[in-house]
């Protein structure tokens, strides 16, 4: 595994608004009731690969980031979840992957033994699930082909336009995340993530501020470009 450092300062992946909708109904707060509030601080566990998935989970606030270590001690980030978005669905009795707290967190949890139920409270819920399965299988999808198929910056490219379809003010993204999680992301080095976004800010396609935890998109269809 790399060593960690400060954080950082396809076209990106549809949004499901079901998993960030408007203010919860009645009944949505009764299917929240179901749930269990868990705060979490830097780097806690979630689960473990290999765990019995008994639950599922829903962020509240902050990144939880999904992972596999390798034979070899290498760490291979499958996806980061964002607030409103489920993770840990499995289709088996154990957890596939790992989870964990990017920063300070909260989430919810769900029983899985509690899904029967919940689609006869409320029947916007199972859609919800839906959701987030299709949503998993179109990241796992872009995933593989940016692993696969895109140089280093490209890599970048098509990170930072998912990311910004994914927040509020998607032209300047808060990155949660440290470099070693984006090289553990991307299949790359920090030494190459860091020469990457170095590359685009001298072409005035972003912005890296002197906080580096921003990254500001100054010239988004270049950003586009990368990501064909």
């Amino acid at each position: 595994m790399q060593t960690a450092d400060a954080p950082l300062n396809s076209h990106a992946a549809p949004s499901i608004a079901l998993l960030r909708g408007p203010a919860p109904t009645r009944k949505a707060h009764e299917a929240s009731a179901l749930g269990s509030v868990r705060r979490l601080v830097k780097d806690e566990e979630v689960f473990v690969e290999g765990d019995r998935a008994a639950f599922y989970y829903k962020v509240q606030s902050g990144a939880v980031r999904t992972f596999k270590l390798l034979s070899d001690g290498r760490r291979q980030i499958d996806a980061f979840h964002l607030p409103g978005d489920i993770f840990g669905m499995e289709p088996g009795e154990e957890h596939r992957f790992s989870a964990e707290a990017v920063g300070d967190a909260t989430i919810v949890s769900y029983r899985r033994s509690n899904l029967g139920a919940l689609d006869q409270d409320d029947g916007d819920v199972p859609t919800q699930m839906m959701s987030a399965v299709l949503l998993s299988l179109v990241r796992a999808q872009n995933h593989m082909l940016l692993l696969g198929r895109k140089n280093a910056v490209e890599k970048i490219a098509t990170f930072l336009l998912d990311l910004s379809g994914r927040t509020a003010n998607n032209d300047q993204i808060d990155l949660p995340m440290s470099r070693t999680d984006i090289a553990d992301h991307l299949g790359l080095t920090i030494e190459t993530v860091s020469r990457s976004l170095t590359q685009l800010e001298r072409q005035g396609v972003i912005e890296l501020p002197a906080h580096r935890r921003f990254i500001v998109l100054r010239n988004r269809p270049a950003l586009e470009r990368l990501d064909m």
